[in-house]
């Protein structure tokens, strides 16, 4: 089943976000060479795709696990967790209409 993880960033955690980004990428990376992953990528703090200092507000993924709990699981392994770049990550089943 598919489910969305939607990371909420901390306030003032750019910096960390960068620092731990080539480690998220990677597990990212193994999730689409399973063939898992549907889509990624970060919210900006503002309206641009390269917010700069303003960084970002939070992060989403959408992609394939056996459950809720081993989504949880990968999510809660993730570098930007460690990092403390997240003040919190929601996780939710997610049924995809569109594209089929």
């Amino acid at each position: 089943m598919l489910y969305a993880i939607i990371g909420h960033d901390r306030a003032g955690s750019l910096d960390a976000r960068l620092t731990a980004r080539p480690a998220h990428l990677e597990r990212l990376n193994a999730l689409q060479q399973e063939g898992r992953l549907v889509l990624a990528g970060p919210f900006p703090a503002i309206d641009s795709t390269d917010p700069g200092p303003a960084g970002f507000s939070g992060s989403l993924i959408v992609a394939e696990f056996a459950s809720l709990d081993a989504a949880r699981a990968w999510a809660d392994a993730d570098p930007y967790v460690a990092a403390d770049v997240y003040q919190s990550v929601d996780i939710k089943p997610f049924k995809q209409v569109l594209p089929a």
